[in-house]
């Protein structure tokens, strides 16, 4: 059984660049689950999912409800059965590196309840053959509450200086309990912005703070170019922090 790994915290603290650099370093065969709908994950890693022919849960969900409406074949045949093929046929991007399923923009009205129920029930078969499994979460904690995986190995909680944020590990350690998500370890990780002064209060605050993730003027400009952060230097600012962090909790290569 794969390692669960997941990252969460507030908008714009760095999930998706620790999922994405992650890759550099953390053990082959790497499944990759991106739950948020703006769909970095893959823009970070350089990859057009539409010009690679892979459809997001969401799509392909969106698909085979249209088509079960006007074939009565399909309409008898149980819905989850016919997504879990497509899961692995339509939705599953393979690379020699690493494997990714984007859960994608909400299609249908109402609650992302269908998409998540399916990785939900999927998310135990599939990380069978995988060594690691790398979930990046969607901003905030709502995600929290739909319990897409209630068993994980390592929660990195990303932050920025702000009492907001440092509230929100209070408020995910109080969810996670509160529905009954299990993890073994939880670990508390600064962004770019910390300086000494707010990274000493966090560590007088929060026992579980392991560091923080360095100014990288070349990731950004990455990002800004729409470029592959696989093709950043490992001596980089960024991949130094993110390699020190997996060392750190004993996920490095």
């Amino acid at each position: 059984m794969a390692k669960i790994i997941v990252s969460t915290g507030r908008g714009g603290v760095g999930k998706t660049t620790f999922a994405a650099l992650a890759v550099k370093y953390l053990e082959s065969p790497l499944l990759l689950i991106d739950l948020d709908p703006d769909q970095n994950l893959a823009d970070m890693l350089g990859i057009d999912l539409g010009n690679e022919s892979v459809k997001t849960i969401s799509d392909a969900l969106y698909g085979i409800i249209q088509k079960r409406k006007t074939s009565t074949e399909l309409s008898l045949m149980p819905l989850h059965n016919q997504m879990e093929y497509v899961l692995q046929s339509d939705c599953l991007y393979e690379s020699e590196k690493f494997d990714m399923i984007t859960l994608g923009t909400k299609l249908i009205p109402g609650c992302y309840c269908a998409p998540d129920d399916l990785l939900k029930q999927n998310i135990p078969r599939l990380a069978k053959n995988y060594k690691n499994v790398v979930i990046d979460s969607p901003a905030g904690v709502e995600h929290l509450n739909r319990k897409v995986t209630q068993d994980i190995n390592d929660l990195f909680i990303f932050l920025d200086p702000s009492i907001k944020s440092i509230k929100h590990i209070k408020r995910v350690e109080d969810i996670t309990k509160g529905v009954g998500i299990h993890y073994e370890h939880l670990y508390t990780v600064g962004n770019y912005e910390f300086d000494k002064e707010t990274e000493d209060y966090l560590r007088r605050y929060n026992q579980d703070y392991i560091g923080k993730v360095g100014y990288d003027k070349t990731l950004r400009e990455y990002n800004l170019n729409g470029k592959s952060l696989l093709l950043l230097s490992d001596d980089s600012p960024a991949s130094l922090s993110i390699k020190r962090i997996l060392k750190t909790t004993g996920n490095l290569v």
